[in-house]
């Protein structure tokens, strides 16, 4: 481990020594379990993913004030049509999340003009509530049933969004390629699963609802089934890391309340700075009202995490476990203050919500909009938990804000209690205005 300022104390159920944890120069000896030694058996039966991103309220420096305690709003069918997809900003946000990464089939700039006009109809359709279409009884049904006659309000909202192998020479689209598009490479820590990464579109999609996900999946992949093959697939619930909502901040799975400090999405300024690209800059025009949007399946071992101390648990994190609050603070919405504690006697210097946002003139332009979930696929062969947060963000550059934030984290503590298993990066496509436009227009025509 890098950037430790201090030894670290010993866990209270030991385990299998760690060999690369041995006394060394600046290096402490540790005692304890690993979590090199707690995932090692897991490691050889399952593949193991990637690093952490930002976690536990440390995106941002916006305090957005205590959330509201009132029951969540009556459910709506949310718009379809702007200048920016919906679903990246629209409040209060959803119980359940699902992302679900598409291979384009036809090697034809024509068909994908089809792909993305059947996929803009259909969400339409879906964020509205258009009911199903009658049919011949000698034909199939137009759709599965799930919701009834008509599908009832959910807060549904699906972002379509293109990866960077949509970009290669099938479909003539080299020089349009937004300028920081590009394949997410291996970062620290990370041990990316091919099965588990990458494609050529994303649909991410957010309800209150299983059902309604589950509707709008099979609509959505039976409106393109002639021309997408579905890559991977990833489910989640109890927003984990995205914005403060009715009833309080919600927490991780590590327990920590996440999303304390977030961008606030109904802020205009604040998005039109570090979320939504504006044409220049080496941008194409297409790409304006767009966002760049970074996807991590982080696994958390979250049984090591459970006999990690509570000390130490905070002192990874930087705040209090139960309030939130910064350590040595009661609000959880309080400025962590790094001027009044330059030398990390509080909050240490390589805490994790110190590195991801130290609130510096220098860093004030590395913020980003998280909007993530968690996950659970059950158990893996050495019968290890297998859970964690799908971590997703939007931010208007990924070199100013995702990867400038991640390659602060590089090394810090909280890597021992997790890893990316997958993910990719993105680009979500700018809105449509309009009965006769279709998201991505402007890039295939």
């Amino acid at each position: 481990m890098t950037n430790q300022q201090t030894p670290r104390g010993p866990r209270p159920d030991p385990g299998t020594p760690d060999p690369a944890a041995a006394p060394g120069p600046g290096r402490p000896p540790r005692t304890g379990l690993s979590r090199r030694g707690f995932v090692t058996g897991a490691l050889g039966v399952t593949a193991a993913g990637a690093a952490g991103a930002a976690l536990a309220g440390c995106s941002a420096p916006v305090q957005q004030g205590a959330p509201s305690t009132d029951a969540l709003p009556t459910a709506r069918y949310l718009p379809f049509e702007g200048p920016t997809q919906t679903g990246i900003t629209a409040t209060p946000v959803p119980a359940l999340g699902m992302l679900a990464a598409f291979s384009v089939q036809r090697a034809d700039r024509a068909a994908l003009a089809g792909v993305l006009t059947e996929l803009t109809d259909e969400i339409r359709g879906l964020m509205s509530g258009r009911p199903p279409q009658t049919r011949d009884g000698a034909y199939p049904p137009t759709d599965s049933g799930l919701l009834g006659e008509r599908p009832p309000p959910d807060d549904l909202a699906v972002v379509l969004s293109v990866g960077a192998s949509l970009f290669d020479d099938r479909f003539g689209l080299v020089d349009r390629r937004p300028r920081e598009l590009v394949t997410m490479p291996f970062l620290a820590n990370d041990r990316l699963d091919p099965a588990r990464s990458h494609g050529d579109l994303l649909l991410s999609l957010e309800a209150r609802h299983p059902d309604t996900l589950q509707f709008a999946l099979r609509q959505l992949m039976r409106r393109t089934r002639a021309n997408l093959v579905l890559n991977w697939l990833v489910e989640g619930f109890a927003r984990g890391s995205g914005i403060a909502a009715a009833g309080g901040t919600p927490r991780n799975l590590l327990g920590f309340k996440d999303g304390t400090a977030n961008l606030d999405p109904a802020d205009d300024t604040l998005m039109n700075r570090h979320v939504w690209v504006a044409a220049g800059g080496g941008e194409p025009d297409w790409a304006a009202g767009g966002s760049y949007q970074a996807v991590r399946a982080i696994r958390m071992f979250v049984e090591f995490w459970d006999r990690t101390q509570l000390a130490e648990q905070e002192a990874i994190i930087g705040r209090h476990k139960n309030t939130g609050a910064p350590l040595g603070q009661a609000d959880e919405f309080a400025e962590p203050n790094y001027t009044d504690d330059a030398e990390g006697q509080r909050i240490k210097l390589d805490a994790h919500i110190r590195l991801a946002n130290p609130r510096t003139p220098e860093t004030a332009d590395n913020l980003i909009l998280r909007r993530g979930f968690h996950f659970t696929r059950g158990f893996d062969a050495a019968g290890r938990l297998d859970q964690g947060l799908a971590f997703v963000s939007y931010q208007r550059s990924l070199e100013r804000g995702f990867l400038a934030v991640q390659n602060r984290l590089s090394g810090e503590p909280l890597e021992e209690y997790i890893q990316t298993q997958g993910g990719g990066f993105f680009f979500a496509l700018p809105g449509v205005q309009g009965a006769d436009r279709f998201l991505g227009d402007q890039l295939v025509r």
